[in-house]
């Protein structure tokens, strides 16, 4: 089975080792080890004393025990030292007094585990010099043939040094770098995981990104094309009706539908301009001061509409001004379909705690219905996002007399500048 680059492949184990390698290690260290005690302690006692056979057997027993004892080294660290400082008085194996300590250093946590490391470390220093010291008299030899004893002692005290010390520095050594190496995995496997989670969530806000954008596109597309489009059909409607009784109004309607078309097609040109720009996005077309203009085209596909201005003038940010004006075209679209020939009042007050828009129409007569225009529910909808989008408020609804009012409040703190303005257009 194939394995994917990032994927770990799992080690085989043997017993308490990772790899049949480090076993086979093992073993061979504990046979020197055990060949070494055995055969240095039988020529060692062969020089002083006779060794009969039995004894040599039983020195090459005890030996294998303590030689052996490595085997173990890796699941148990403190057996093999522990076996060292037993035979050690009768036996000094090299091999299994220097593998022992390295291995206890190196598998034992040091902080947490210093003084046990450190006892056992320090007898067998003390136990190593011992039998080095003993090891330099030799049978035979005058005292004035020994050299002496400072130096028997010194030279003993460094062999011991050579045989302890340094293998328990290398061991703590190793096993530092071993578990700093271990934690610097561990941490880039956990800095993987991160950046995966993070292209995640950086996938997800460029999905969310898109979706946002797409539903900006909507409901601008909607703002410009609904209210256009419908004016076009309100004059068409009535161009319809006048085109033989009354020539000239039919051709100043037609006029007009055909302002509104160009306004339309200018509008969707700009948007469309601003979606092939790569950078900033550039301001909205509308603003509070085209409402007059904006009510002057509703006036005159022959809706009943007022505008009035009140309060102290400010002038806001280019998209709450566009939101504003959004609004109000929103509620007279809404009145061309479903209350055309109704009394209209587009309201714009200015207030210091912000700005405020209203569009309220009276409840339709019976003699004129409503144009057939079609309606999916979006424009309001979308207008209530716009407005809460700035901190603002949204409210619309059926009035207590039969109307619909459509209503917006922005706050203050989207405000440039002001100055005074109090006005009542008819």
């Amino acid at each position: 089975m194939s394995k994917s680059p990032g994927e770990r492949v799992p080690v085989r184990s043997f017993w308490w080792w990772k790899r049949r390698r480090s076993a086979l290690l093992d073993i061979g260290l504990a046979l020197l080890a055990a060949v070494e005690c055995s055969a240095g302690t039988i020529a060692f006692l062969s020089a002083r004393i006779h060794v009969s056979l039995a004894g040599a057997i039983g020195i090459a027993v005890l030996g294998t025990v303590a030689g052996g004892s490595l085997v173990v080294r890796r699941r148990w660290p403190a057996v093999p030292v522990l076996a060292t400082l037993l035979v050690t008085p009768g036996m000094l194996g090299v091999v299994l007094l220097v593998v022992s300590l390295y291995t206890l250093a190196e598998t034992w946590e040091w902080p947490s585990r210093r003084r046990r490391v450190v006892a056992l470390s320090g007898l067998a220093f003390a136990e190593a010099a011992a039998v080095i010291a003993v090891t330099l008299i030799v049978p035979g030899d005058s005292p004035a043939e020994q050299p002496p004893l400072w130096i028997q002692i010194l030279f003993s005290l460094l062999v011991a040094v050579g045989l302890t010390v340094a293998p328990v520095v290398t061991g703590l050594y190793v096993g530092a770098r071993r578990r700093l190496i271990e934690s610097l995995k561990d941490r880039a496997h956990g800095l993987e995981t991160e950046l995966d989670l993070l292209a995640e969530q950086a996938q997800e806000r460029a999905r969310r990104a898109r979706l946002e954008e797409r539903t900006r596109i909507a409901r601008e597309m909607h703002d410009v094309v609904a209210h256009r489009v419908s004016l076009m059909v309100v004059h068409a409607g009535a161009l319809e009706r006048i085109v033989v009784k009354d020539p000239e109004k039919a051709a100043q309607s037609a006029k007009l539908m055909g302002e509104v078309g160009r306004q339309a097609l200018n509008e969707l040109r700009e948007i469309l301009g601003v979606l092939r720009m790569d950078d900033e996005r550039q301001p909205e077309p509308g603003s509070l001061s085209g409402l007059p203009r904006l009510v002057d085209q509703s006036r005159a596909a022959g809706m009943a509409v007022t505008l009035t201005v009140s309060g102290s003038r400010q002038e806001f940010t280019g998209e709450a001004e566009q939101t504003a004006y959004r609004v109000v075209q929103e509620g007279l679209t809404n009145a061309h379909k479903h209350a055309d020939g109704a009394q209209v009042s587009v309201l714009l007050a200015y207030a210091p705690n912000g700005v405020r828009v209203s569009v309220v129409n009276a409840c339709p007569g019976g003699e004129r219905g409503a144009a057939k225009l079609p309606s999916g529910g979006n424009g309001l909808v979308g207008m209530r996002e716009r407005v809460i989008a700035l901190g603002g408020t949204f409210s619309s609804g059926p009035e207590a007399d039969g109307g619909f009012r459509v209503e917006a409040v922005l706050p203050s703190r989207l405000a440039v500048r002001g100055d005074r303005l109090g006005q009542v257009l008819p």
